[in-house]
C-alpha cells in the first residue's frame, strides 16, 4: 500500500494509457481517472473533499476562456471552403499549371495543400478533397502509386502546421501563450515543410521520370486559340503585380516592420493588383491577358486575400485570433455566396459537423483538467520534473526524449490527445528548464504531425483509404484499366515523407531562430538596465523629496505612527466626491 500510495503518479499515468488503448473514449476516460484516483486519495488520506471543490472553477474557467472561440470559428471556414468547391477548382487551375512539367500534378497536390492548411485547417478535408480529385488524374496518367498516395496524404497534414492550425491554437491555450505568436512561430517551418515535400517530388521525377510523368498535351485545357500555353501572360502580370506592390510598400512602411508583417502586406498588395488588373482586362474586353492567366488570377487570389484577413490582421495586430476566425467565417460564406455555392444544406452541415467538433475539443479539455488537478495534487508535476532533471544533456537531452517519446506515442494517439495529455505534464517542465514555450510547442506540433502519417492508425491513411478506388476500373477519359490501390501501397507511400517529417523536427530544434523569429528585433534595451524613478512627489508646500512629509522613509518610522497616519487619511477624506 505504500509503495502504491508513493508511486501514484506514474501508476495513474500508466493506467490512463492502458484504458485509451483499450479504446475507452479520450474525454471520459481523462475525467473518469483523475476522479477514481481522487477518490483513492481521499481514502488514503492524501486528500480531503475540499480538494475537488476546485473542479467547478476550473470547469467555469474553461468555458469562460475567449481564445478556444477561435476553434469553431476556424472549423466553420474549413468547412464552408470545403464544401463549395474551392479544392476542386484550385486543384484543377494549379494541376494546369505545373502540369507541363514532370511531376507537375504532385507540385500542384502540394501548393494546393498548403493553401487549403493556410483557410481551412482541417486534415479530413483536404486529404479526402485532394483524393478524390487529383489521386484518380495522376492514376489516370502513370504516376507511381506510392509517390501519389504518399504525397496526397502528407499534403493534408499540412494543416497541422501551417496557420490557423487547430492544434496550434490547443498548444497556445496548453502551453498558456498567445496564438498570435504561435502562428507566427510556425509559419515559416510549415511552408519549408512544404517546400520539402516539392524537392522530394522534383528528385524523384529526376531519379525515375517514369514515375512522375509530365501532363500529356490533350490534357491541358486552357490554351490560347494559336497553340500557345499563355504562362508569358501569367508571368508579366506576376511581375507587374509584384512591382506595384513594392513601390507601395514601400510608400505604407515608413519605419521598420517584422519580416513577416512585410510578407503579409505584400501579399496582400500583390493580389489585390493582380486581381485589378484581371477584373479591367474582363470588364472592358481587352484580351490582354491569357486564359490560364485569368484563370490563376479569379481562383488563386480570393483565397490569398482571405489568407491575409485571418492571418494578417492577427500578424499586423489589428486582430485577436478569434476575431480573426469570425472574420475568416464571415469571408468563407461571402467567397461561397459570390461562387453560388451557397445553400442551406451546406450552411447546416458545416455548423452540425463544428458543433461536434467544438464540443469534442471542450470535452476533452474538461478532462484532460480532472486529471491534470489530480496529477498534480499527488505532486506528478514534480515526479515528471525529477524524470527528466536526471536526463543527460540538459535541454537538449529534454528535446531528444520528448520528440522520441511524442514520435512513438503518436502511433496509437491523435494529436488531440497528445495535445491534451503530454503538453500538460511537459510544458512546465520546460519552462523551468527556460525553453522558449513558442518553440516548444512548435517542435511538438511538428511531431505530432506525423500521428497522422502513422502506420497502422494514421488518420490521414484512413482518409485516403476510404477514397482511394477499392476495385479496378476503366477510365472514363483514356478507356484504359486502372488497378485499384492497396492498403500497402498506401502505408508503404507515407514512409518518405514520414523521414521527410522528422529531419523537420530536427531542423527545428537545431535552428530554433525559424521559429523564434517571431519576437522581431525588440527594441535593444538590457531588461537589467531599466530604472524607475517615481520623481519628486507633491505636497502642500509644493514639490519635495520626501512624501512621508517626516523626512524619514516608511521602514524608518513606527507602525503606529504609519497606522495613525492612514486613520487620519481614512477620517479626513469626504465620502462623496
Amino acid at each position: 500500500m505504500e509503495f502504491f500510495i508513493n508511486n501514484m503518479p506514474p501508476i495513474m499515468f500508466m493506467t490512463l494509457i492502458c484504458f485509451l488503448l483499450l479504446g475507452f473514449p479520450v474525454a471520459f476516460t481523462l475525467a473518469a481517472n483523475g476522479i477514481l484516483y481522487a477518490l483513492l486519495g481521499i481514502v488514503f488520506g492524501e486528500f480531503t473533499f475540499s480538494f475537488l471543490q476546485a473542479l467547478p472553477d476550473r470547469v467555469f474557467g474553461i468555458v469562460l476562456n475567449d481564445s478556444l472561440l477561435a476553434v469553431p470559428f476556424f472549423t466553420l471556414m474549413g468547412l464552408i471552403l470545403e464544401r463549395s468547391g474551392m479544392a476542386e477548382d484550385l486543384l484543377e487551375t494549379i494541376g494546369q499549371l505545373f502540369g507541363p512539367i514532370r511531376g507537375g500534378l504532385a507540385i500542384a497536390v502540394v501548393v494546393v495543400g498548403a493553401m487549403l492548411a493556410a483557410t481551412t485547417g482541417v486534415v479530413s478535408a483536404s486529404v479526402i478533397s485532394m483524393g478524390l480529385i487529383s489521386l484518380p488524374i495522376m492514376l489516370r496518367y502513370g504516376y507511381d502509386r506510392k509517390l501519389a498516395t504518399g504525397v496526397i496524404a502528407a499534403s493534408g497534414t499540412l494543416s497541422q502546421i501551417i496557420p490557423p492550425s487547430l492544434v496550434l491554437i490547443i498548444l497556445a491555450d496548453q502551453l498558456g501563450r498567445s496564438i498570435g505568436d504561435m502562428y507566427r512561430g510556425a509559419m515559416v517551418p510549415g511552408f519549408i515543410l512544404a517546400g520539402a515535400y516539392i524537392v522530394y517530388v522534383v528528385i524523384c521525377s529526376i531519379i525515375k521520370p517514369s514515375s512522375a510523368p509530365a501532363l500529356p498535351e490533350e490534357a491541358r485545357i486552357y490554351r490560347e486559340p494559336n497553340g500557345k500555353s499563355g504562362l508569358v501572360s501569367l508571368l508579366v502580370l506576376s511581375v507587374i503585380a509584384a512591382v506595384g506592390a513594392w513601390l507601395l510598400d514601400t510608400l505604407l512602411l515608413t519605419e521598420k516592420t517584422a519580416a513577416d508583417e512585410v510578407i503579409v502586406l505584400n501579399l496582400l498588395l500583390w493580389g489585390v493588383i493582380a486581381f485589378v488588373i484581371a477584373v479591367t482586362n474582363k470588364a472592358l474586353r481587352l484580351q490582354m491577358l491569357s486564359q490560364i492567366a485569368e484563370r490563376v488570377v479569379f481562383v488563386m487570389i480570393p483565397p490569398l486575400l482571405l489568407i491575409f484577413l485571418v492571418l494578417g490582421t492577427i500578424f499586423l495586430g489589428v486582430a485577436t485570433p478569434t476575431e480573426g476566425g469570425a472574420m475568416g467565417a464571415v469571408g468563407a460564406i461571402v467567397m461561397a455566396l459570390l461562387r453560388r455555392r451557397l445553400s442551406w444544406t451546406l450552411l447546416k452541415q458545416a455548423m452540425d459537423t463544428t458543433t461536434k467538433l467544438t464540443s469534442f475539443v471542450v470535452f476533452i479539455l474538461v478532462g484532460s483538467t480532472i486529471f491534470t488537478l489530480t496529477f498534480t495534487g499527488f505532486g506528478g508535476q514534480h515526479w515528471v520534473e525529477g524524470l527528466f532533471a536526471s536526463l543527460p544533456g540538459g535541454e537538449t537531452g529534454f528535446l531528444i526524449v520528448v520528440s522520441v517519446a511524442t514520435f512513438f506515442l503518436a502511433f496509437f494517439l491523435d494529436f488531440f490527445e497528445l495535445a491534451f495529455i503530454i503538453v500538460p505534464l511537459l510544458g512546465p517542465v520546460a519552462d523551468k528548464m527556460g525553453i522558449d514555450l513558442i518553440w516548444f510547442g512548435v517542435l511538438l506540433a511538428v511531431n505530432m504531425q506525423t500521428s497522422f502519417m502513422h502506420p497502422p492508425f494514421g488518420f490521414a491513411l484512413f482518409y485516403l483509404r476510404s477514397v482511394a478506388p477499392k476495385e479496378d476500373y476503366v477510365d472514363r477519359i483514356t478507356g484504359k484499366l486502372i488497378k485499384r490501390v492497396t492498403t500497402g501501397e498506401i502505408y508503404r507511400g507515407s514512409i518518405p515523407f514520414i523521414v521527410i517529417q522528422l529531419l523537420m523536427v530536427a531542423s527545428v530544434m537545431i535552428w530554433p531562430g525559424m521559429v523564434l523569429h517571431y519576437k522581431g528585433a525588440g527594441t535593444g534595451t538590457d531588461p537589467a538596465t531599466v530604472r524607475f524613478d517615481m520623481g519628486a512627489s507633491y505636497d502642500s508646500g509644493g514639490y519635495s523629496t520626501d512624501p512621508y512629509g517626516s523626512g524619514a522613509a516608511p521602514s524608518e518610522r513606527s507602525a503606529t505612527d504609519q497606522f495613525n497616519d492612514s486613520q487620519e487619511q481614512e477620517d479626513s477624506a469626504p465620502l462623496f466626491k
